[in-house]
């Protein structure tokens, strides 16, 4: 297993150079020119068009652009923002926290109402908690997260006036008023990866208990929460960790819309205003982040598996 992780370690870099190309290549291949976008009124003069194409290296090849640019990663300057003119580093410091703790919250929630809920489903198989779970599940994958944090904000806020409807706190500030703007988003977020969870977890509980080292724990004389929990459930996770490293890199690139309802300045609507900005650096530094995270989300998954399963140490 060392062998294997130091084979996944060994992919970082490779993967990180693809993703960086990716991503310079679409940049270029939108309409548009950042230059007259940062011009602002003197769009029509060719002098300052060209001066700030000189500035930008946007004047030269496409090849000795990324050349200047993945060269500056790896000395660790990720650049200056064209549109604000502030280190991408520091906006980067400043957005990936807010990011965080939403994304973090709604795994929680997630991981609290999914897993639990899909063993139930898996041990009440054709009963009615099943049926249940699985029609609650069906209906978290077909809610839109917009549509659900509009609700919310008009139901708890509007009507209740239990939570404010958008904004930010930091947590350094006040760690209740950060708790009461970020619960609503992250359970918007979180609601959708809880039913898949669920289904997940419920097929591969399923699976597990069919096994037969369940039925020698059974024949035994073990009681049944200690066949669930002991022996079904530490198989039946193996799966579902992959699933959550996964839906946890997605949350952490993927709060677009649910940062722009609840005005949340995380990464999400940071990358958002980048693009409209034609800000080539912003979006660069950020995909980049975010795929060096996932990346590590699913080092932590190998690494989980041994933890879960000693079996894979022999290997």
């Amino acid at each position: 297993m060392n062998a294997q992780l130091l084979a996944r370690i060994a992919q970082v870099v490779p993967t990180l150079l693809l993703v960086s190309l990716l991503v310079f290549c679409l940049q270029h291949l939108m309409p548009g020119d950042p230059a007259i976008v940062l011009a602002g009124e003197e769009r029509g003069d060719p002098v300052v068009l060209a001066q700030i194409r000189a500035e930008l290296w946007l004047d030269r090849p496409l090849p000795v652009q990324y050349l200047h640019w993945i060269g500056q990663i790896a000395r660790g300057d990720f650049g200056i923002s064209w549109h604000t003119r502030e280190p991408i580093a520091k906006l980067i410091g400043q957005k990936l926290p807010v990011t965080l703790q939403v994304g973090g919250m709604a795994f929680v929630i997630a991981v609290l109402i999914g897993v639990p809920t899909g063993i139930v489903a898996a041990v009440c198989r054709g009963k009615v908690w099943d049926y249940a779970a699985t029609a609650t599940a069906l209906a978290g994958l077909s809610t839109p997260n917009f549509w659900l944090g509009i609700m919310l904000i008009l139901l708890l806020s509007v009507n209740l006036g239990w939570l404010p409807p958008s904004g930010f706190v930091p947590p350094s500030e006040d760690w209740r008023q950060s708790l009461a703007t970020t619960i609503m988003p992250a359970f918007v977020l979180g609601n959708a990866i809880a039913a898949i969870l669920m289904r997940h977890t419920r097929s591969a509980m399923l699976t597990a208990m069919s096994q037969d080292f369940v039925r020698t724990a059974r024949a035994k004389g073990l009681s049944e929460m200690h066949v669930i929990v002991d022996h079904a459930l530490r198989n039946a996770l193996l799966p579902v960790v992959t699933l959550g490293a996964l839906e946890l890199g997605t949350l952490l690139s993927g709060a677009v819309l649910t940062e722009q309802v609840f005005s949340i300045p995380g990464f999400g609507k940071m990358i958002v205003d980048a693009v409209f900005n034609r800000d080539y650096p912003v979006v660069q530094g950020v995909v980049l982040v975010t795929a060096f995270l996932t990346v590590m989300l699913n080092l932590l998954a190998d690494i989980l598996y041994v933890v879960i399963n000693p079996r894979l140490r022999d290997g």
